[in-house]
């Protein structure tokens, strides 16, 4: 089985520990596959030049970055350029044999670029035009499991490679979490996503309110509920990763020992396939059958 470890990008998470864990579990003989993000290190680029990070709101109430053409330049020399190659340099002095890809390499994450977005401004929607962002629809998992196949370790960053309208590729922005989504999906994997708290609280300032696991759509429902701020797009993100084909993901903190090897273990937030709505015709079809 692979492992998809998402690696968050703030300030708080510390990845020493999991890329030596990384390599623990790549001497045992397990395949990993690497994610990250970064939106802390693109801020503090964007603040050194001094220029600043523009966020919105969308309609559905969800903050995100509005990434246009200067941001992302700057987010193609941070992400792909100076935090993959640090983790990939890293791994390697760990003694794994890593291999950075952005998600434009080989067509990894491809799909629609969205020029414009939907947003919410003063209680208004409004169309904000020139982003460059995208939506993942495309992995390239190919070229992912003939690296693993040939004992190498990925360490995967995005931009992804936008398609335009008029035909031709454009690199843009895509959402780190919704990335390692896809790919774990895509290689049907378990998923670890690493941040710098220990899972998904009912109260989000109560660690001892942490949700172990949810395996039923009612469950998950809950998580649901509970998750604000930016583990809303984590819990957005699990739910794809799962629709898309993975084994299980699980949100966990990035500072302890060992802290992919305790994830996959029982430690953070675990969401197991059950929690997707049955979807309406096998229910239909299950129940002729019977």
């Amino acid at each position: 089985m692979t492992t998809v470890v998402k690696i968050g990008g703030a300030r708080a998470v510390d990845p020493d520990g999991a890329l030596a864990d990384v390599a623990s579990l790549v001497e045992d003989g397990e395949d990993v596959v690497l994610t990250h993000g970064g939106s802390t290190a693109v801020d503090e680029t964007l603040a050194e030049l001094g220029e600043e990070p523009t966020y919105v709101e969308t309609p559905g109430g969800v903050v995100g970055r509005f990434t246009d053409e200067r941001t992302m330049d700057v987010f193609k020399m941070v992400m792909p350029g100076k935090l993959n190659t640090d983790l990939v340099e890293s791994l390697h002095n760990e003694g794994v044999d890593a291999v950075g890809l952005s998600g434009t390499d080989g067509k990894l994450l491809c799909g629609k670029r969205k020029s414009a977005v939907r947003v919410k401004e003063d209680g208004k929607k409004k169309i904000k035009r020139g982003d460059h962002s995208g939506t993942i629809e495309s992995v390239n998992a190919d070229l992912l499991e003939t690296t693993l196949a040939g004992g190498y370790t990925p360490v995967v960053s995005v931009p992804m490679l936008g398609e335009e309208k008029s035909g031709g590729y454009t690199a843009v922005n895509a959402d780190a979490d919704r990335a390692a989504a896809a790919i774990a999906g895509a290689l049907e994997a378990d998923l670890v996503v690493l941040t710098d708290v220990s899972g998904i609280y009912e109260d989000p300032d109560d660690e001892s309110t942490k949700i172990d696991s949810a395996t039923t759509p009612e469950e998950f429902a809950a998580v649901t509920d509970a998750a604000e701020g930016f583990m809303t797009k984590k819990v957005m993100a699990a739910e794809e990763a799962l629709e898309g084909g993975a084994a299980s993901v699980t949100v966990a903190t990035a500072n302890a020992d060992d802290p992919i090897s305790s994830a996959l273990a029982g430690a953070g937030t675990t969401l197991e396939p059950g929690v997707l709505e049955p979807d309406e015709d096998e229910g239909t079809a299950q129940e002729a059958a019977e």
